[in-house]
């Protein structure tokens, strides 16, 4: 089942396809960071995710007439976002279609390193560790690029940006069950490239 906006953002959403410009632009507060993490995360730039969520809104903004609410706010953005990354690399005639339908759809074994947990490294209780943290950032950045867009997103949006899965389903328009083959190959993808970058992990999150 796909998320309902609460009361709040269902009447933000009606006056901005009303044409309330300020109505819109509390929309745009509320999901800019989601929208540039996922761009950033995609393609690694940051010039260019910025360029790819003023784009993303600019978009929206176009086609607000066209939102129905059959999804969730959040995940129709993301779709734009994603179209927008993924034009940007027909552009630059990079990271060439390739079909995942075919993998598992088992889920991911649970692991006790997650994406999750070492993407946001609590650094306000270690300072000290700012610049471990940096590298520890670069590191999943490189870990990320690795993976097959479709691979990448779906992880992204699973781990970084907590979508559920019927949320990732409406954003990447594809089944559950490749929703779940894509979060899974990614995972055990990107454990993979940690596991041969321990030093560069936080010593709780080593293999012993």
């Amino acid at each position: 089942m796909h998320a309902r906006p609460d009361a709040d953002e269902a009447e933000l959403l009606t006056r901005s396809q009303n044409g309330d410009v300020s109505a819109f632009n509390e929309l745009v507060l509320r999901y800019q960071s989601s929208v540039y993490n996922v761009a950033l995360r995609m393609l690694g730039d940051a010039d260019l995710a910025a360029d790819i969520t003023q784009d993303t809104f600019l978009a929206a903004f176009r086609h607000l007439a066209n939102f129905r609410g059959g999804t969730a706010f959040r995940s129709w953005l993301l779709r734009i976002t994603t179209n927008l990354v993924y034009d940007h690399w027909r552009r630059q005639r990079r990271h060439p279609e390739e079909s995942l339908e075919a993998a598992s759809d088992e889920d991911d074994p649970q692991s006790p390193v997650t994406l999750a947990q070492l993407a946001s490294a609590d650094l306000e209780a270690n300072p000290e560790l700012y610049l471990l943290h940096q590298e520890l950032q670069e590191l999943i950045q490189r870990g990320l690029a690795e993976l097959p867009p479709e691979q990448r997103l779906a992880v992204i949006l699973c781990d970084i940006e907590g979508l559920s899965y019927e949320e990732i389903a409406a954003v990447m328009q594809t089944m559950l069950g490749t929703v779940r083959s894509r979060i899974a190959r990614g995972r055990s993808r990107l454990r993979a490239y940690l596991a041969r970058h321990q030093e560069l992990l936080p010593r709780p999150f080593r293999s012993p």
